[in-house]
């Protein structure tokens, strides 16, 4: 096994496992909540700790840069410190006992699935599209970009500037791009202008570089802005229900999407 093919089952078992534990959390009755909704239940309690450090691990693991990863001893030790001590906002301080070991249950559970990998000589892995977590000096340069080239306002843009929006900036509902049609137009329209990278960055959270497969201009409870090197079109999910596109990209959607017309935003 080599250190891509690691890199990459990590990856998609972290992806894989997250869906898997927020689709079980889903099916809880009144959203693991007691009947008055207050207090999470037991069994709520014993879920969602454990997506939350998924997750946490899986930006961990997601710092590492796809195309310059570590010898293959080296990346089993950064794989395995990530298991053990990645963090986020939403994984410490644990609230309660039930909740400590569900997450430590879960580190322990990606660390023995790490191990068995490494045992095995040969471990086919379905390739994953590019994404990585962009170091701070590039989300800042990035959006020190979007500021000077599209009047970015901090991570915000139209139309939740003061100012009216301007008649080059296409804004649709937020539901055209929970639309698969939508994405795939998105996405088409974005490889035939340059079929680069795409930078991702959101109000808060990590911020991500991305192949154009992994493009989602969608509101996720925090607004996103998009754009690429070439800074000749721009994406802006806010949480206002809107998805906005500049530049090239909004003349590409409206000269090639048929059906746009059905997810225009009217602000009134």
């Amino acid at each position: 096994m080599d250190s891509v093919t690691l890199h990459t089952a990590a990856r998609r078992y972290l992806m894989e496992r997250y869906d898997e534990l927020t689709d079980k959390y889903a099916a809880l009755p009144n959203e693991g909540r007691s009947a008055f909704g207050y207090k999470y239940r037991p069994e709520a309690w014993r879920i969602f700790p454990r997506y939350n450090v998924i997750a946490a691990i899986l930006e961990h693991v997601e710092r590492l840069d796809p195309d310059r990863l570590p010898e293959f001893s080296d990346l089993v030790d950064a794989l395995s410190e990530a298991a053990d001590t990645a963090q986020s906002p939403f994984t410490q301080p644990a609230s309660n006992k039930t909740e400590a070991k569900a997450m430590a249950e879960e580190r322990r559970l990606f660390q023995s699935t790490l191990q068995a990998w490494v045992a095995r000589a040969d471990f086919p892995v379905e390739p994953l599209p590019y994404r990585r977590v962009l170091m701070p000096a590039e989300s800042f340069e990035r959006q020190k970009q979007l500021e000077q080239r599209w009047g970015l306002v901090g991570r915000s843009w139209y139309p939740m500037l003061a100012e009216p929006n301007p008649p080059d900036v296409l804004v649709l509902t937020e539901v055209s791009m929970w639309d698969e049609q939508g994405l795939a137009q998105v996405r088409a329209a974005v490889r035939d202008m340059s079929g680069g990278r795409v930078t991702e960055l959101r109000e808060y959270g990590a911020d991500y570089l991305v192949d154009v497969e992994m493009l989602e201009p969608q509101y996720t409870g925090a607004e996103g802005v998009w754009s690429d090197d070439t800074l000749t079109w721009i994406a802006f999910a806010s949480h206002e229900g809107t998805v906005a596109f500049g530049g090239q990209l909004a003349t590409a959607l409206e000269a090639k999407w048929t059906e746009l017309d059905r997810w225009r935003w009217s602000p009134n």
